[in-house]
């Protein structure tokens, strides 16, 4: 069983299970007391969709225009040219052959791989090695394409991936606690707009259930959005 601290439960008790518009849940997320570290605020959409089938699936990528206040470790799996142009971009490593084997060998000290297709014949040797964590490219959430660099920049400067969990549910982190009240409502109507868009044509019935906001050590909002 999950203990929750005394900060937490004393937090749960000031909500009730009313659900409140996106600016009254952004602000009481603000109000929440501080702990050691600028919490994250992650959106979860509780969507009509059957995980089973391959073609009710929801998964992608989208730069929130305001950001997340993170950026990330990208690498880049690209021929020789196109490695310095990577680089540039703000990938911390990148090639094709000794990158694949440096991470072989065990090196996973990256967030996001970009790759490009000409090279996915041999990035595709580690799928069993990235695909467990998530890491893998995908054509799906842009991260295998020909334009690396571009990618590489995005993604380095915090754009995020999602996809649905076994039980249809889909996460994201939308911003920091620290973000203006009205910058993260921006990210939050710009993810679940994006949501909409990509609702795929076999699901049928209510597509977006519920959605909850949170922060990283508070409890989670209902929204009526």
């Amino acid at each position: 069983m999950r203990i929750r601290s005394k900060r937490y439960k004393q937090e749960s008790q000031q909500l009730n299970k009313e659900a409140l518009n996106i600016t009254e849940a952004i602000e009481r997320i603000k109000s929440f007391k501080s702990v050691k570290f600028d919490q994250s605020v992650e959106c979860v959409l509780s969507l009509g969709i059957d995980p089973k089938q391959a073609d009710q699936l929801v998964r992608g990528s989208i730069s929130l225009p305001n950001g997340i206040g993170k950026q990330k470790r990208v690498i880049a799996f690209c021929e020789d040219s196109d490695v310095e142009a990577a680089r540039k971009a703000g990938a911390v490593e990148a090639g094709c052959d000794e990158l694949v084997k440096k991470i072989n060998d065990g090196w996973m000290d990256f967030d996001v791989a970009i790759a490009s297709p000409k090279v996915m014949g041999k990035v595709g040797k580690l799928g069993r090695v990235l695909g467990p964590q998530g890491k893998m490219p995908s054509p799906k959430n842009g991260t295998i394409t020909t334009d690396v660099a571009t990618a590489v920049a995005e993604f380095a400067a915090g754009k995020i991936e999602f996809r649905n969990d076994p039980g249809g549910n889909v996460q994201a982190v939308i911003g920091k606690q620290s973000f203006e009240t009205q910058k993260l409502i921006e990210n939050f109507e710009a993810f679940i707009s994006h949501i909409k868009k990509i609702k795929p044509t076999a699901a049928k019935g209510t597509y977006i259930k519920k959605i909850c906001v949170s922060a990283t050590m508070s409890p989670g909002i209902a929204v009526n959005y």
